[in-house]
């Protein structure tokens, strides 16, 4: 059901309660009219009158109650309408937000692009690529890819003679890796003075660019995400 079509149906629920609480006070009013008998008061004496006086106002103090009582219904209903939408919001930001860090939607925001190619000096290998990921990781990357394969914490790199494959994809030269994160915590690790990725490859003769960016985008995960190992914990 569509959530307007939820929202129509609770607020013909809330009028139509409002409806029958007035109908009814509407009713015991005029219930209590018609059982007043105007000549029976004018030949009533002071006693009486004060008796029958007192019996009208608990009527109407009792009708004033559950008045009230009713509208507290109604508004603990409407809080509950809310609370229930409020929860609803919540689970569905907590949802998009792991689907995000599970790589199944795509992603943009800002970060980094390295590219790395192979030259006659240096080839990039596997190997290269997995301690690319992890110092990215460390320096606190949300999201990672490599030629635009999403890489998870379950990914495989892999290298089968001189191909090279990532998330199931086969990947080559020149690789592009990008990352999201904070781009000047991202770059700024990556370029530290001799221990730095950049710094100890490109000595070795690894071509290597770093471009920072604004709008980043990686595509999300293309494979089946499988757990073989886990089960949930029985509370």
């Amino acid at each position: 059901m569509k959530k307007e079509e939820k929202n129509q149906i609770v607020m013909t629920v809330i009028i139509g309660l409002v409806c029958v609480v007035f109908f009814a006070v509407m009713f015991m009013q005029f219930k209590t009219i018609e059982e007043t008998d105007i000549t029976a008061i004018e030949n009533m004496r002071e006693a009486d009158l004060r008796t029958a006086i007192s019996e009208w106002k608990g009527k109407y103090e009792a009708t004033q109650e559950q008045l009230e009582a009713n509208r507290k219904s109604v508004q603990e209903y409407q809080e509950t309408i809310e609370k229930n939408g409020e929860a609803s919001e919540l689970v569905d930001k907590d949802l998009a937000e792991s689907n995000m860090l599970l790589g199944k939607t795509d992603v943009v925001g800002e970060g980094i692009v390295i590219t790395l190619t192979n030259t006659s000096d240096c080839t990039v290998t596997y190997f290269h690529l997995l301690e690319l990921v992890n110092e990215l990781r460390y320096a606190g990357a949300e999201a990672i890819s490599i030629n635009d394969a999403r890489i998870l914490t379950t990914t495989e790199i892999v290298q089968v003679d001189s191909r090279m494959q990532a998330s199931g994809q086969r990947i080559a030269s020149p690789y592009v890796i990008k990352a999201i994160g904070n781009q000047t915590y991202l770059s700024s690790t990556l370029s530290l003075k001799d221990s730095g990725f950049i710094d100890r490859y490109t000595a070795s003769g690894m071509d290597i660019k770093l471009e920072k960016g604004n709008n980043i985008k990686i595509l999300k995960y293309n494979g089946d995400l499988k757990v073989k190992y886990m089960e949930e914990v029985e509370k």
